[in-house]
């Protein structure tokens, strides 16, 4: 049986509650393609966003959603992060769409 860690360990810890949560698993999911070269290219390939451009474009809404839209997409990556961020794979489509009700996208 696997022990999956408490996503929301951070939310509670600085509040908003599931909004937090959601937020700081896409944080989680930007930070895992971005430590390795082809997983960011390919995301950056995949959503036409410029190198240049990523500090810029992470602040908008909707940005987050589809780091986890990405990561959702591709079950071999899905599982790799779940792994290593001990994240139960099932959680996050609910949390995709916590970002999308706050003004993510759909």
């Amino acid at each position: 049986m696997k022990t999956y860690r408490k996503a929301n360990s951070i939310a509670d810890s600085q509040g908003s509650g599931p909004d937090r949560e959601a937020e700081e698993i896409g944080l989680l999911a930007f930070a895992f393609l971005a430590r390795d070269q082809e997983r960011i290219l390919r995301f950056l390939r995949l959503t036409g966003i410029e190198p240049e451009a990523i500090r810029e474009v992470a602040g908008e809404p909707g940005f987050l959603r589809a780091v986890l839209d990405h990561v959702m997409a591709d079950e071999a990556l899905l599982l790799v992060f779940c792994e290593e961020e001990r994240i139960d794979p099932i959680r996050l489509p609910v949390l995709r769409q916590r970002l999308a009700a706050r003004g993510g996208g759909a």
